[in-house]
């Protein structure tokens, strides 16, 4: 493999018929968008719900620098202002989030052309042009890369991917630039890494990958290139205090509701030999791809130390090529390095495994691929990388028809998993939404249980399910209240249990106080607002209390029809012509048109 080492730093190579350059450019569009053409409509998924649906954060561009706790925006401040950004286009419909992951996905592919042209010196036979656009057309079109493009939250992985990719290819142009040039280059490489900090955590190795491209490719030596740009290097570095700051203040993302129990380092390591190897069969044959492998380990057994010497082995070659074949050492590390944050020693508990890690490993494992096609095929190539680039697209628009619906990917991973008790409970949440299949939810919450009984969000999505059959209310309770012997601190499933005990006679009081207490762990709470005024608002005396929870739950959801309607009807309890209670009722009707047998009514009685 002849790939560019000097110490001089060259200048990019100069194509001799420069419009192969927007062809080629437009190529991975016009790919990327045919492959993602059907994507448009996938509706919100899982953590979506949290970091869109009920992140109040994101309804004004001022408050999303401060994204909410338990969602998967939380601690990364520079994805949530994105979401806020497409609710100012389109509220909570799907498209505008859908377009903009596209848009990043493929702005992301054309910077990764940029970085591989700007690197791969000519060899006869080839082009750097062919090559690059070989490896972007592949990374763009892979199966591989559903996961962060079609589901909107893990956009997370793809916009930090633009940035990581951002702060190599700026930093390239910079260190083959002068003057003026060189400032404005290596300043948009440092505020791309800076972005890419406030994204996810995995951008922690920019900076180390930057420093070894520049050893390996332009200085020549570390030394070398610390002496010649220490000044951006130190510059990104400060960067990490950020990203500290940002990983301290989330500690413990995401463990409100699943049970999710500590594991100890060395079975997640362990877990990752198995994963590494099967990250690499996905490469080459990205089938079954997994939306969610759930938090399953790996047996401690002698099964694993097969996983174990490949990844041993692949780990020493990346080293011997580190100092024997820098280039191929670059490759290799940066396959581990960015890796790293999420499958090596550190565990994340809530999700062991996941597609969506190999965004960005995936591209050296596609440098080495297209460079041997190129070096055994010749002219015969780019038809090959093109034709291969052409399967994988199809296999993409295939993959996402899995994800035109919330029924539709769950199954899924229950059909490949089984076992994955996570799966099992979402994919009754799924059914529960569906006229008629509310049986079939309660099975599927009941095999999660089975799996593993210690699941909160199982016991109170089945006593959700069981609350809907009057004979059943008591079996509803006990779920609650199991869901909340494992996490006390389940407002969810407070607000679910203070329901219930509203519609038993004589447990009026226990009612209140499960509001009262999921408001105590979460005061901006709109449901549980609107629970607790329609409770008090019968007891005589506490209208006017019934009247502030109602404008609480308002301020929390403007689009809260029910809390809208009850305050109108409390307004018109106080004061049969209050324009306010008018005002209230028509707000309610407007966001639920289906409402007006009753609400007109109401207005009706007003106007007389």
């Amino acid at each position: 493999m002849n790939i560019n080492s000097d110490c001089a730093a060259p200048k990019p190579h100069q194509p001799r018929k420069p419009w192969r350059i927007p062809i080629a450019l437009g190529g991975i569009i016009a790919g990327a968008l045919a492959a993602y053409c059907n994507v448009y409509s996938v509706p919100l998924l899982y953590d979506d719900n949290e970091a869109i649906l009920n992140n109040l954060t994101i309804r004004h561009l001022g408050s999303a620098f401060w994204p909410p706790s338990r969602a998967a925006v939380f601690g990364r401040p520079v994805l949530n202002l994105s979401l806020a950004m497409n609710y100012a286009i389109s509220g909570t419909a799907v498209w505008s989030y859908h377009a903009v992951n596209l848009a990043i996905h493929i702005l992301a592919g054309l910077t990764l052309f940029g970085i591989v042209r700007r690197t791969i010196v000519n060899r006869a036979g080839s082009s750097p042009l062919l090559i690059a656009f070989s490896v972007a057309l592949i990374w763009t079109l892979h199966p591989l890369q559903t996961e962060a493009v079609t589901y909107i939250v893990q956009r997370a992985e793809s916009l930090m991917a633009l940035y990581y990719l951002l702060t190599l290819y700026c930093f390239i142009r910079g260190a083959r630039a002068e003057g003026r040039q060189q400032f404005l280059w290596f300043s948009l490489s440092v505020g791309s890494c800076l972005l890419g900090m406030g994204t996810k955590e995995v951008m922690a190795s920019a900076p180390l990958i930057v420093l070894l491209y520049d050893r390996t490719f332009l200085s020549g030596s570390f030394r070398e290139a610390l002496r010649r740009h220490w000044r951006p290097f130190a510059a990104m570095a400060a960067t990490w205090m950020v990203l500290a700051y940002l990983v301290l203040s989330a500690y413990g993302r995401g463990v409100a509701h699943d049970s999710v129990v500590a594991i100890a380092w060395w079975r997640y390591a362990l877990t990752q030999l198995q994963a590494v190897p099967h990250y690499l069969w996905l490469c080459i044959w990205p089938h079954p791809l997994i939306f969610d492998y759930g938090t399953s380990l790996a047996p401690v057994s002698l099964h694993i130390l097969p996983f174990g010497l490949i990844v041993i082995g692949l780990a020493a070659a990346t080293l011997w090529a580190l100092f024997k074949r820098p280039p191929i050492g670059f490759l290799g590390a940066s396959f581990f390095v960015i890796l790293a944050p999420t499958s090596s020693v550190v565990p994340v508990a809530g999700e062991t495994m996941a597609d969506y890690r190999m965004y960005l490993p995936l591209i050296p494992i596609l440098v080495l691929i297209v460079l041997e096609v190129f070096r055994w095929l010749g002219h015969a190539a780019l038809p090959a990388c093109i034709a291969l680039a052409a399967a994988l697209g199809l296999a993409t628009e295939y993959r996402n028809r899995d994800y035109a619906s919330e029924q539709a990917i769950w199954a899924d991973v229950v059909a490949k998993l089984p076992e994955n008790w996570r799966a099992q409970g979402n994919l009754g949440n799924a059914l529960s939404k569906v006229p008629g299949r509310l049986p079939d939810a309660i099975v599927h919450y009941e095999a999660a249980l089975k799996i593993t009984p210690d699941f909160a969000n199982a016991h109170n999505n089945l006593g959700l399910a069981l609350a809907n059959f009057p004979d059943r209310l008591p079996d509803a309770v006990a779920h609650y209240e199991a869901a909340l012997k494992i996490n006390p601190k389940y407002p969810e499933a407070h607000n679910n249990l203070g329901a219930a005990y509203a519609n038993i006679p004589g447990h009026i009081s226990d009612a209140i106080a499960q509001f009262e207490a999921a408001l105590q762990i979460n005061p901006d709470y709109p449901d549980a607002h609107n629970n607790l005024g329609a409770v008090i608002a019968n007891i005589p005396g506490r209208l006017p209390d019934a009247v502030a929870q109602f404008q609480a739950a308002l301020r929390d959801d403007p689009d809260f029809a029910q809390a809208h309607l009850n305050l109108g009807t409390a307004l018109l309890q106080t004061d049969s012509q209050s324009r306010e209670a008018r005002a209230e009722l028509e707000a309610a009707l407007r966001l639920r048109p289906d409402w007006e047998p009753v609400v007109r009514p109401m207005l009706a009685i007003q106007n007389q």
